[in-house]
């Protein structure tokens, strides 16, 4: 078991919106759906200009191993399919659709009665869930495993994120799905503990979990300290379980799985009454939002209309992020849409997002000190700067998470954590090279 925790930082948690529930936006005119919300393959588009779609209409299959299905989240026609730059770079299909006004279901959509594990993965493909705390795995994929496989199911309530409290929505307002989603899974797996971990200042999530559990055969709530990236799947199955995660390898490499609070009640909104991922609540929040919320929206919405509801903006924002401050993705304007994995939008004043002056390293260690896993963030920059794959690949930086704690925490104000990502895009390009030499 655990003999020490594992180091971090302390942010500001800034927690604003802890008491808001979630108010329900008007349905927007149209979405914009693209076919890459989640890590893996774009899906593949089903409908095409002038068809008329309901909420909950398939209109995207998986496509290959690693891919989700996506939904219409509103009824509808479809308007437009172009080719979507997302902020990530990527360039993928996406369509577009203009709602009714109605938000009608569709029809065929029932209850999802499974019998078998086979069943219960294939309901979880359908329901095109995935990994709904930011990092978009297609949750099927975690469970098309043996039924021995999974040891410890670890649900993930810690959200340690600055601002964001969508989560903590989940666990005041959507314990009954969480605990069907839950016995499903413990019905056809061999789970033999399930462990809730969420930090120690939501004790009003705490208590309802608790609650939950209280209800459940095996499931416990593991209150964790509030320390920054407590959310990370290698550091929460390290402070629940106790279980090491080799580098490489994954939390089911140790017997585990790792799922988000949010990610568990869809699952079980899905078996429940049929209804896919088709909308999410979300954070609005940061000093340049008039009236910071929890919201909840189709997904597709533009993030215009979103703080629009929120009763827009108190001053220009000067910096714009899908996420939070310290793994969040920036914007370029409001034109992007609420994809399946936004727990939060951020529009930080120039005040919050001007960055600080850049100094020279002083060697103090810091990075090292505070860094979840150990590694010399310092000496990771020195060897990209000089383009050293040797010295990258001895020093690890495939195993940084890119938590931002080396940056956050350095006196010198290094953009550590960027460098890392680059250095890891450099490290495997030059892997790549030598592959084919």
């Amino acid at each position: 078991m655990m003999k020490f925790s594992l180091p971090g930082v302390h942010v500001p948690h800034r927690k604003h919106t802890a008491s808001s529930v979630g108010e329900r936006i008007p349905t927007p005119q149209t979405v914009t759906i693209p076919t890459a919300m989640h890590i893996g393959k774009p899906a593949r588009l089903l409908v095409k200009v002038g068809d008329t779609v309901f909420v909950g209409t398939k209109i995207a299959e998986a496509d290959g191993a690693v891919s989700s299905v996506i939904h219409a989240s509103v009824s509808g026609t479809v308007t437009k399919i172009y080719d979507m730059l997302q902020s990530n770079g990527r360039t993928v299909p996406a369509a577009v659709i203009t709602s009714d006004g109605n938000m009608t279901p569709d029809p065929s959509l029932a209850p999802r009665t499974v019998s078998s594990r086979e069943e219960l993965i294939a309901a979880i493909r359908e329901s095109g869930v995935v990994g709904l705390g930011g990092a978009g795995f297609p949750t099927h994929v975690k469970f098309s495993v043996p039924e021995d496989a999974i040891e410890e199911l670890v649900i993930n309530g810690a959200e340690c994120e600055p601002y964001i409290t969508s989560d903590t929505v989940t666990m005041l307002t959507r314990a009954d799905e969480m605990a069907y989603a839950i016995s499903q899974l413990r019905t056809y797996y061999q789970i033999k503990r399930v462990v809730i971990g969420i930090e120690k200042n939501k004790p009003e999530a705490i208590a309802s979990m608790q609650k939950m559990a209280a209800s459940l055969e095996g499931v416990e709530v593991k209150v964790l300290p509030s320390l920054y990236p407590q959310g990370g799947e290698k550091v929460l199955v390290y402070h629940t379980v106790g279980k090491v995660i080799p580098m490489g390898k994954l939390p089911l490499d140790v017997g585990c799985v790792v799922v988000n609070v949010t990610t568990l009640a869809a699952i079980g909104r899905y078996l429940m009454t049929g209804m896919p991922l088709v909308e999410k609540c979300l954070t609005v929040d940061g000093g340049a939002v008039k009236k910071p919320q929890n919201v909840i929206a189709p997904i597709g919405t533009p993030l215009s209309e979103v703080f629009a509801f929120c009763e827009g903006f108190s001053s220009e924002p000067a910096k714009l992020l899908y996420g939070g401050p310290m793994m969040g993705v920036a914007l370029s304007d409001m034109s992007a849409p609420v994809l399946k994995n936004t727990n939060a939008i951020l529009a930080l004043t120039a005040k919050e997002a001007k960055l600080p002056k850049t100094t020279a390293c002083i060697r103090c260690g810091a990075c090292t000190n505070h860094c979840p896993f150990g590694l010399n963030p310092a000496a990771l920059e020195r060897a990209y700067e000089r383009r050293d794959a040797e010295a990258l690949d001895s020093l690890c930086v495939t195993l940084c998470m890119e938590c931002g704690c080396c940056s956050f925490n350095c006196p010198a104000n290094r953009p550590l954590v960027q460098t890392h990502k680059l250095a890891k895009v450099f490290l495997r390009d030059a892997k790549s090279k030598e592959a084919k030499s």
